[in-house]
């Protein structure tokens, strides 16, 4: 597909297209983006680059009913969903301007000789990113902001089904006032993109998405000697060992695997429990899944809107077909129509089937049975994804026991849904490498320099 287009998936209507960017559109976002980096990204101070974070931040919330309408059009996000991701957006973006001043601070080291020595933090240039479609304006924000804080300036290919928003963004950052290159679109073909990786004026690449996708900027990142950071798939587990009120865990579950329509990489997949909860946890959980309504993404109403598009649909559609055609069991849900899913509860899958290492992006999850907290945890650990994890007991010592041994660059402990700004957010193993949010976000594409002073 060479063009970017808004192909509503509540309906199917291809609303807009948009051409991809030619060489020479190419060549001038580097341009511009490599001249901005030498220029305003090494020039302005932190306060300067905090006040214009701040005003993008304003301007999420001043056009929030709009950007939100755009991407339920895109990707067919619930509405009360898409406005929370903007008030997100806006709120990762002016954590940065209220952090600058700590993000950008030398750090003192200690010496055993005379002088002093500290680590210096400065831009490394220009950066592409490569973001999705799940979450149009959380995910580039959460890229954007801590490199537009640091000094870096920004080339964004987002998913080709999203360039009203993409095209949204770029207008916020240039209406804040940033220079020209500091933030830029560009509809770039894959192709075209890894051309930009392995340009000189490019010094990292930042993916999140599937790991084919990951693993090929990767692999012409690592050829060109560019740093990366990647965000890739997840197929985080929900173990359930004690509780007071498994009515309760039973929503938390549902929270999580039903949040984005079931379209987050570090939503809930796969739910481990005790063998003594097992059977009432089905019956709650399967139960609250099946109430979860399914319809216009328009609706406040409405749970479930579709999925982001008629393949996705079918993909999970025939993951689920293959899981129950190899033994596996639908206790609730499993149907289609069209690109809207039912929210589905799948038991009995065995380690010997080709869901059991599969990641469900969509309203589905898998329930396994499990004997006690070491089965759990092998359980939780035997996926080649390791993003995030949940945990829910009543024995305190339990949990952080169970928190040091989950194989994930994040666990949360009895409760869901508790993303900040301040926290960071990535994960291990075919989950990919480095962190976004929070202050370490800051510091995956910085130079750490050594100033030695005798």
């Amino acid at each position: 597909m060479s063009d970017y287009a808004v192909i509503d998936p509540a309906t199917g209507e291809t609303i807009a297209t948009y051409p991809t960017a030619s060489d020479a559109d190419v060549e001038h976002a580097l341009a511009a983006a490599d001249a901005a980096a030498r220029g305003w990204g090494r020039a302005s101070t932190p306060a300067d680059r905090a006040d214009l974070l701040r005003r993008a931040a304003q301007l999420h919330r001043e056009r929030r009913d709009d950007l939100a309408a755009i991407i339920v059009r895109e990707m067919g996000k619930q509405i009360d969903g898409a406005l929370g991701e903007v008030d997100f957006a806006a709120d990762i973006t002016e954590y940065y301007a209220d952090h600058i001043d700590e993000i950008t601070a030398d750090v003192p080291v200690a010496i055993e000789g005379e002088g002093t020595a500290v680590i210096r933090k400065a831009p490394l240039g220009a950066l592409l990113g490569i973001m999705p479609w799940n979450f149009p304006y959380y995910q580039v924000a959460r890229f954007a902001a801590p490199n537009l804080a640091v000094g870096n300036t920004i080339l964004l290919k987002h998913a080709p089904q999203c360039p009203e928003s993409a095209a949204a963004i770029e207008a916020i950052y240039r209406d804040a006032g940033f220079p020209v290159g500091a933030y830029t679109n560009v509809y770039l073909t894959n192709e075209q993109a890894a051309e930009v990786i392995a340009d000189p004026r490019i010094h990292g690449a930042s993916v999140t998405g599937s790991e084919r996708a990951g693993a090929a900027v990767a692999e012409v990142a690592g050829r060109n000697l560019k740093k990366v950071a990647l965000e890739l798939g997840g197929s985080d587990p929900f173990i359930v060992l004690s509780a007071d009120d498994l009515d309760a865990v039973a929503q938390a579950a549902v929270d999580a695997r039903l949040d984005n329509t079931g379209q987050s990489c570090n939503g809930a997949k796969r739910f481990i429990v005790v063998d003594g909860l097992y059977d009432r946890f089905v019956e709650l959980f399967a139960a609250k899944m099946s109430e979860a309504s399914v319809g216009d993404p328009w609706s406040t109403d409405t749970v479930l809107g579709p999925l982001s598009s008629l393949a996705a649909a079918e993909r999970l559609e025939d993951q689920i077909q293959g899981a129950v055609a190899q033994g596996a069991t639908v206790v609730t849900g499993g149907t289609r129509d069209g690109a809207f899913f039912t929210p589905t509860v799948l038991t009995g899958v065995t380690a010997e089937m080709d869901l059991y290492r599969e990641e469900l992006f969509g309203p589905a999850g898998v329930v396994y049975r499990v004997a006690d907290e070491d089965e759990a945890v092998r359980v939780a650990n035997d996926t080649p994804f390791g993003l995030g994890s949940y945990v829910f007991t009543t024995d305190a010592a339990q949990a952080e026991r169970v928190a040091d041994r989950i194989e994930a660059g994040m666990v949360y402990v009895n409760l869901v849904l508790a993303d900040e700004p301040g926290l960071p957010f990535g994960g291990i193993k075919r989950s990919g490498t480095g962190r976004e949010l929070g202050l370490l976000a800051a510091e995956e594409f910085v130079n750490k320099k050594l100033v030695r002073v005798g």
